[in-house]
């Protein structure tokens, strides 16, 4: 793909048009948006989420940001174990910030309530509102692959993490195994978009969404994109054998 495109789905696009184009799919989804990563994954992602949050291990006085952190799912998590981490050791409370990109999807997810150590804002992973250096770890579940522009993405939570601070991404990844692989890719484009249709009436948000994970680079080819953006000591964990992958590292 030339550099002067951008993938959205199978298509390559504009980069200047990719944004209002994912804006878009999340503006007509964010309303059931929870919902549907349940009727997709089985429930599946829940789990994802919670091994997410325990790797992190948010502690007190920690400011955490969620990029791309949507209706809250893997913030309410860490702020949980946040105050878990308080009651045992005592301290400030965590301050955990989601940015987003997209205005429903925060509204949709202060709609389920919030948390105290929660703030909510819209704003733009590759141009993040905040000093550098001002985060003790950074996380983005399900997003990356919707960004513009990846390595500026990545080069920005490098930016705003501290000495010693922490990234984690949870995002689809490639199964390892071929029959598994196999049976991934049959559910994902026989499947996914039909549920969406049956559900949303939107067959062609969840086409998007599962093309974007076809196209999203595999385990180690990403592993070296987060190298490449300044992080240290970068490995990834796979979860359900490669349908998912944690992939982490330090700003040292």
């Amino acid at each position: 793909m030339s550099e002067t495109k951008a993938s959205f789905g199978f298509r390559d696009v504009d980069p200047a048009e990719k944004p209002s184009l994912v804006r878009g799919v999340f503006d007509r989804v964010a309303g059931r948006y929870d919902l549907m990563n349940d009727l997709m994954s089985v429930g599946v992602h829940r789990v994802w989420k919670d091994m997410t949050a325990a790797r992190l291990n948010p502690q007190p006085g920690e400011t955490i940001v969620d990029c791309a952190g949507g209706t809250g799912d893997i913030a309410r998590r860490l702020a949980k174990l946040a105050r878990q981490a308080k009651q045992r050791r005592g301290g400030a409370d965590a301050r955990i910030l989601i940015i987003d990109y997209n205005a429903e999807m925060i509204a949709a997810g202060r709609e389920k309530g919030s948390e105290p150590e929660i703030a909510w804002a819209v704003g733009d992973a590759q141009r993040l509102p905040l000093r550098d250096a001002s985060a003790d770890a950074y996380v983005i579940g399900f997003g990356i692959r919707n960004v513009t522009d990846i390595p500026t993405a990545l080069r920005e939570a490098r930016r705003v993490l501290k000495p010693g601070g922490r990234f984690l991404c949870l995002e689809f990844s490639r199964p390892r195994a071929m029959p598994l692989r196999a049976f991934y890719d049959a559910y994902s484009f026989n499947v996914i978009p039909r549920i969406g249709e049956a559900v949303m009436k939107d067959r062609d948000s969840y086409q998007y969404l599962v093309e974007s994970i076809r196209r999203f680079p595999d385990q180690d080819r990403f592993a070296g994109m987060i190298r490449a953006a300044g992080f240290s000591n970068v490995s990834y964990t796979n979860f359900t054998g490669g349908v998912a992958a944690l992939h982490h590292g330090w700003a040292i």
